[in-house]
């Protein structure tokens, strides 16, 4: 890479990060949305599964523990 190429490429970054500071006026009620690394993704499904997970077994608490009392009265 030339030099030349090398300034429009730092001339373009510092543009980009200047544009990035730049809160809007009027900011939309839509999100950007925005890319989800597979890491993340598998994070976030982890947390999912282990929410589901925990309100299963709550709720497998409270039938068992709901159920003897029924059968007593």
């Amino acid at each position: 890479m030339n030099r030349k190429q090398e300034m429009i490429k730092k001339l373009a970054k510092r543009a980009k990060a200047r544009k990035n500071k730049v809160v809007p006026s009027n900011p939309s009620t839509k999100t950007v949305e925005r890319y989800i690394s597979k890491a993340d993704r598998e994070k976030i499904a982890l947390a999912e599964a282990a929410e589901q997970a925990t309100t299963a077994t709550t709720a497998d608490n409270a039938e068992t523990k709901a159920t003897p009392k029924a059968d007593k009265e």
